[in-house]
């Protein structure tokens, strides 16, 4: 569908995907603090994790070979109209490539398809110390806005969660274009190839 690059092929996550991104996502939760869940969820919460957020927002996997290398995904921000324009976007990749081009790969089909919904802000919440996501964000054009002080405990350690925000414009609006949902644009998408 979108972006090949170094044989990294991206494309929309499928509900059976979700074992696949249970597997990426289980090292983040068990053995780090860069995401603040405490327990893996399990393949059916994933599925429904998919299906909530795919209705409206991209959710992409990275395939290399056939495997599932990594995803990533925007949700909303706070659940709340006002708010259709401004995303929160997360990210996770196999430690085997970490550092390969796979999330940049990743980031760039993702920021494509948010702009295509007229998606004016994007944010990532990072846990303080994380140094890669922090670099791999500010190479995206990320800044931090915000820090929250001791805001997750995890690792029996209070953590600090960053705030990173980036505008997908280059001039900012007096009033955005529709928010256009991304199975919507899908669909309008698969009509105009037909």
């Amino acid at each position: 569908m979108m972006g090949d690059s170094n044989m990294i092929h991206i494309r929309p996550v499928t509900i059976n995907d979700a074992p696949a991104l249970v597997n990426i996502y289980r090292y983040y939760v068990e053995q780090t603090n860069i995401t603040l869940e405490y327990n893996t969820p399990s393949i059916s919460d994933f599925k429904q994790r998919i299906l909530s957020i795919k209705e409206k927002y991209p959710y992409l996997v990275a395939e290399s070979d056939g495997q599932i290398i990594g995803y990533t995904y925007a949700h909303d921000y706070k659940g709340r109209d006002a708010y259709d324009w401004s995303v929160e976007v997360s990210i996770y990749v196999t430690r085997e490539t970490l550092a390969k081009g796979v999330g940049t790969t990743l980031y760039q089909v993702l920021e494509h398809e948010l702009k295509r919904q007229h998606v004016v802000n994007a944010s990532a919440c990072i846990t303080a110390g994380n140094a890669r996501s922090e670099k791999f964000h500010e190479k995206f054009g990320y800044k931090q806005t915000a820090v929250f002080k001791h805001f997750g405990f995890k690792a029996n350690k209070w953590l600090d969660v960053l705030w990173m925000t980036k505008s997908l414009v280059n001039q900012l609006p007096k009033k955005p274009a529709p928010f256009i949902p991304y199975r919507q644009l899908l669909q309008d998408t698969d009509q105009s190839a037909s």
